[in-house]
Order: C-alpha cells, then sequence, then structure tokens
C-alpha cells in the first residue's frame, strides 16, 4: 500500500471501531482467493440468524431503526435523533438490544415519543409488519421492549439461584423452564453413548401440546431462509477447494445444514479437525455456546481465514511439544491424557468475520468443542495475527501503561515484552489449553451446567499462564529470557483485578464467561497469596495500582488453582465450580469499579473495540471473467450496516 493504513475508524458511546488489514491476501493464488470469497459470502448470510439468536425482537427493533434513519426528513441534529443513531450504532455492533459483553439491555437516550413520531412517518414499505399491521400495531409491540427496563432486561442471566432460561432474553427457548430443558436433556443422556452428539446445540426448545421437544435449525427448518443462502454459497466454494478433503469437509457441512443431524455435525467436525493441509479454511456454523445460559445451543458465527505462515512457524513448535506440556502440568496424573492426539496450531489471518464473531471478535479460537472428538481426533487452534496486531496499533500511544502499571520498572518490562507475552499465551492457551486434560469416564461434559464456559476458560488461560513462566519457552525459543513472561503476569494481573472492570456498568456483577474466568484467577491468587504478599494493592496518589511482589510464587499459585480447576472439569464437580465462581469471579467492589471507570475516562479510551470487515471486491475482464479479487479499506460502519442490513435480510 502507498499509504500507512488506518487502523482506527472512529468511535461512538464506548465502542472504538477499527480496521484490520488483509497483509499477504495479494498472494494467494486466484484459485485461493475465489474460495475465501465464497467463504466470505456463506460468512455474512448467517447474520440475521445471530441477531435473531440473543433476542426474539431484535430483527424487527433493527429494521425499523433503519427505516428511520435511512428516511427521516425532520431535524438530525436533535439530540433525539442522535440519541436514535447511537443506538443503532450498538445495535449492529452487538447483534441485538443487548450489551455484547455486559448482556444488559441498552438504555435508550432518545424518547418514546420521538421514537412513535418518527416510526409513524416511514414509509409503510420499509418497516417490518405483518399481514393487517401498520406502524402503531408495531410500535405497541417495540416500545415496552425498548423502553421499559423491566421487559426482558437481560440477554444471558446468570444469577445462582434464578431460573436461568426464564430470566434471559436469549431466544433459544420458549415456554419452557430450566428444569424442563435439564430433564429434557438429561433423557436424551441417557444412552450413555461413548461418541455423543452435541445434545441442543442446533435448536430451539419449545412446547408442543405441553410436550417439550425441539425444532431443528435446517433448511426447511427455522432459519431455513438464511442456512439456504449460506449452504449456495458453501457449494458455489466447493469448486474452488484446494484438495479433496477440503471438498468432503464442505459438503459434510452442506448435509449437517440440509438435515439438522447432529451426528452429521459430528462427521463434519471429524472431517473438519481431520483437513491440515489447506491454506485456506473457515469456520461456519452453530458453534459457541456462551450466549446460551445453560452452555447448550451454538451461536452462529462465521470466519474465513488463510495461514500466516511466519507467525505458524511459532504455533507449529508449541504444537509439536504438547505431549511434553501434557505430560509436565501440574493436575494430578488420572487427569492427564496418556497420548495427545491432532494437535493442529496455525497463525492465520482472518479474511472475512461474521455473525458471533462479527463486529467484535476472537484474538483465537479452538475448535471442535466436543471433548470426545478432542481426544480422539484432535483439535484445530488459531491465533488470529492481523486483529492481534490491529489492537496493538490502535493501542500505541494511548496512556494506558503510564496511567494503570505501578512503577517505571515495570512499565519497561510491559512495553519490552507485553506484545509478545500476549501472543504465547494466547496460543498457548489455544493451541493446547482447551484441548489438554480429560474427564474421568462416564462424566457429563455438561455436568457444570452455567459455570461450565467460566472453568472452561479457566483452564485454557492457567495452562497458559503456567506455562509461559517455564523455561521450556525459551529453551523453545519462543521467548527471549527468563524475565519476559513477568510482563504477562503482570497485566493479567491487573486486568482481572482492576482495568476490566471498565467494561462493566455501574452497579452490575460480572456476567460475561471470560471476564469471570480472568476475575476468577486473579482474585483467587490475591486471596491465596495475601499472607505471603505475593500480590500486593498499592495506593499511591489516591489511585490504587496492582504490585507483584513474587513472580516465581505466583506461578505456584497458578499451578496449583490450574490442578483444582481440572479437577473440577474433570470429575464435573459443580458444587466446587460454583463455589469458586461466585466466591471470586461475580461480584465487583464499588469503589474499586467507580475508580477505574473514571480513569479509563480521563483517558479517552473506550473499553470495547470491534472491526469494519473489507468488502472483497471481485476484478473482472471484458469477457466478465473473474481475474482477481482485492480487498478495499473503504466502506464506513454505517455505510457497511446498512449494505448488510439491505443486501443480506433473510428472516424478516
Amino acid at each position: 500500500m502507498t499509504e500507512k493504513f488506518k487502523y482506527t475508524e472512529g468511535r461512538f458511546a464506548d465502542i472504538q471501531m477499527l480496521r484490520y488489514r488483509l497483509d499477504g491476501f495479494s498472494e494467494l493464488s486466484l484459485r485461493q482467493k475465489k474460495l475465501a470469497y465464497c467463504l466470505a459470502e456463506a460468512a455474512l448470510w448467517g447474520r440475521d440468524i445471530t441477531f435473531d439468536q440473543f433476542g426474539r425482537y431484535n430483527l424487527k427493533i433493527r429494521k425499523t431503526l433503519e427505516a428511520v434513519y435511512i428516511s427521516y426528513t425532520g431535524d438530525r441534529t436533535t439530540e433525539d435523533f442522535k440519541g436514535l443513531e447511537t443506538y443503532l450504532k450498538r445495535v449492529w455492533f452487538s447483534n441485538g438490544i443487548y450489551h455484547h459483553y455486559g448482556s444488559d439491555k441498552f438504555v435508550p437516550s432518545f424518547s418514546k415519543e420521538f421514537f412513535v413520531s418518527a416510526v409513524r412517518q416511514v414509509d409503510k414499505g420499509l418497516l417490518p409488519l405483518g399481514d393487517g399491521d401498520d406502524a402503531d400495531t408495531l410500535i405497541s409491540e417495540l416500545t415496552p421492549v425498548i423502553f421499559d427496563a423491566d421487559v426482558l432486561p437481560v440477554k444471558v442471566c446468570k444469577k445462582d439461584g434464578c431460573d436461568l432460561v426464564k430470566a434471559s432474553a436469549c431466544n433459544f427457548y420458549e415456554s419452557v423452564s430450566q428444569s424442563e430443558v435439564e430433564s429434557y436433556y438429561a433423557m436424551k443422556k441417557k444412552d450413555g453413548c461413548e461418541t455423543p452428539p452435541s445434545y441442543g446445540l442446533n435448536t430451539t426448545v419449545t412446547k408442543k401440546s405441553g410436550i417439550v421437544t425441539e425444532e431443528p435449525w435446517k433448511i426447511n427448518g427455522r432459519y431455513g431462509a438464511a442456512i439456504e443462502k449460506i449452504v449456495w454459497w458453501l457449494e458455489k466454494a466447493s469448486a474452488y477447494t484446494e484438495n479433496d478433503k477440503q471438498r468432503n469437509v464442505i459438503e459434510s457441512l452442506v448435509r449437517y445444514y440440509t438435515t439438522g443431524d447432529l451426528a452429521t455435525f459430528n462427521d463434519y467436525c471429524i472431517k473438519w479437525v481431520e483437513e491440515k493441509a489447506s491454506h485456506v479454511d473457515f469456520i461456519n456454523g452453530f458453534i459457541e455456546v456462551y450466549d446460551d445460559p445453560l452452555g447448550l445451543k451454538g451461536t452462529w458465527e462465521g470466519l474465513v481465514e488463510y495461514r500466516d505462515e511466519e507467525g505458524t512457524t511459532r504455533t507449529n513448535i508449541i504444537s509439536g511439544n504438547a505431549q511434553w506440556f501434557e505430560d509436565n502440568s501440574p493436575v494430578d496424573p488420572r487427569f492427564k491424557k496418556k497420548c495427545v492426539t491432532g494437535v493442529s496450531a496455525n497463525v492465520i489471518c482472518a479474511a472475512m468475520l461474521g455473525g458471533g464473531e462479527y463486529p467484535a471478535t476472537a484474538i483465537g479460537i479452538n475448535l471442535p468443542n466436543a471433548d470426545w472428538i478432542r481426544a480422539r481426533h484432535g483439535s484445530k487452534s488459531i491465533t488470529i495475527s492481523n486483529i492481534i496486531n490491529a489492537y496493538n496499533e490502535a493501542a500505541r500511544g494511548n496512556g494506558f501503561i503510564e496511567e494503570f502499571v505501578v512503577d517505571n520498572e515495570t512499565k519497561e518490562l510491559v512495553r519490552k515484552y507485553g506484545d509478545i507475552c500476549d501472543i504465547i499465551h494466547t496460543d498457548l492457551h489455544e493451541c493446547l489449553g482447551h484441548g489438554s486434560g480429560q474427564l474421568l469416564p462416564n462424566v457429563d461434559p455438561d455436568a457444570l451446567k452455567a459455570y461450565g464456559n467460566t472453568i472452561e476458560e479457566a483452564r485454557a488461560d492457567l495452562f497458559g499462564l503456567y506455562y509461559v513462566a517455564d523455561s521450556k519457552m525459551i529453551e523453545l525459543g519462543l521467548l527471549p529470557d527468563a524475565e519476559a513472561y513477568k510482563a504477562g503476569y503482570y497485566t493479567y494481573m491487573m486486568n482481572g483485578l482492576l482495568t476490566q472492570l471498565a467494561r462493566i456498568r455501574k452497579g452490575a456483577d460480572i456476567e460475561e464467561a471470560h471476564m469471570r474466568d480472568r476475575a476468577l484467577i486473579a482474585r483467587w491468587c490475591y486471596e491465596q497469596g495475601k499472607a505471603d504478599n505475593i500480590i500486593e494493592m498499592v495506593y499511591k496518589g489516591g489511585k490504587t495500582y496492582v504490585k507483584i511482589n513474587d513472580y516465581g510464587r505466583l506461578r505456584s499459585l497458578l499451578g496449583k488453582l490450574l490442578a483444582e480447576v481440572q479437577r473440577i472439569k474433570s470429575e464435573g464437580d459443580h458444587a466446587a465450580a460454583r463455589d469458586l465462581v461466585e466466591t471470586y469471579a461475580v461480584k465487583v467492589e464499588p469503589s474499586i469499579h467507580e475508580e477505574i471507570i473514571s480513569r479509563y475516562e480521563s483517558l479517552g479510551i473506550p473499553p470495547y473495540k470491534g472491526f469494519i470487515n473489507p468488502v472483497l471486491r471481485p476484478v473482472r475482464n471484458e469477457n466478465g471473467d473473474v481475474t482477481d479479487i482485492v480487498a478495499d479499506y473503504s466502506e464506513a460502519y454505517v455505510d457497511q450496516m446498512l449494505r448488510y442490513g439491505r443486501d443480506y435480510s433473510t428472516l424478516i
């Protein structure tokens, strides 16, 4: 590129929008580019599914707000209109009306009266109306959901003692209770199958004639209109696959989308994890279960990727030593894998983000999620280098280190080693952490219920933290010296104890699984090390800082906690999981919380970041043949969201 790439691209509310660059994309073959293009289209067509999964009114609200935004002829400089614009941007960002991290419903800064008046002025043809409905019908349906704080207040409820199904607004269950859902799936698991399906992954649980049943998400089923488009582009992609195995992967995924059969999904997962030769790869389907309070239902997501060869050299070193890491883990030998199988770890560049991976996305992913498939066939891990690079570039010079790191010596440590430690920890977390350990025979993979996601993320984080400090990192050439790991330890503890609190609404508990995981680890280590002053909370100039006094003993604490968390996972100890999470990972100390929010605001740093996708544009010759696919970075956030709403809408 002839000019410096611009990573940051505007902000609103508590969100900074970024761009990610497709480094090396131009060097792919034309066949690989065509494959990536078709897979990218498949990744974009599932967007409406994710919106609907996150709340049954999300699509109607989005389309109504878009209609107002496009057609409003009044004064667009008023506080009401600007408030509606910000609200719509947040709805786009979070795939619905609930915060993408905190799960609370957004509070509109525009009045109900303005909303009613604006909707009544919209051309009826632009509104999501049913047969015989008018604008007032739509208004009466949507105003309580948008404006009444007590109506469907939280997307995913994780409060201990609640009926988590009835208290959650996510759209996976209809007219059923938590106990009914748990009883329904307990009956399904009675056969004790050694290769079980991921029960409930791709269905809505409902009642018909008073009997609990499931409606599958498939062609000719729920979400069928969107899935048909996804499948159409997957079948187009088959023409450009890099080998027969990759073509078989896509064909198996198409069969799964057609039938909704979870045995076919297992077959697809096995084929996908065993196909390791392709330079271009993808994730597409109902995958992660963090957005379901019971940890069963898969949020639809899409990701298209191509290999970062330089970075993959690093992860291959890690995965090539997987058995050593497993053998030397501080956990009980009963919970270790005797033979680590099929670990594949790549550094990749994202080429397109979709569904639950867009606009906010992970920096690392490890799949498949089924424990028995991991044990028998292995797993694929990815670290997304161009997303990490975009985060790092956007953070340079923002004052965060100067504001939150305790002293000059530690600041220099973080500046020198912080980036590489974060990368290595992510690699260890994804490449090995999630794939480490094993369940004891006959332990239900869902035994930890609502605490399962937090415990699993803590387990992978602890694995990475324990080993980032090991001399093996230096021996393998992954870290430069024995001091480097301290930067990773410091930033992790600072985040878990302090800085991640900027992401939580005042007065709220910690709800998101990854945030709970970090709080659990940091707070447990702080409390366990108090007597020996291993981690200290220091107060200077009216501000709170973390100070680590003994990094070696902190590693010992992390190893001890890893052993316990692995035991909980391996034995399915729900009571112990509940105790750990509820004791260390949920509640927020109000004065510290207020202080951290204030310090963030003084720096002008938005606590959340997300991404605008590049536009992949086919280049055609005079005969109409595609001669190239190029990445265009010029599309603005609002333009992209309006285009997606116009061009990829299927469910409303």
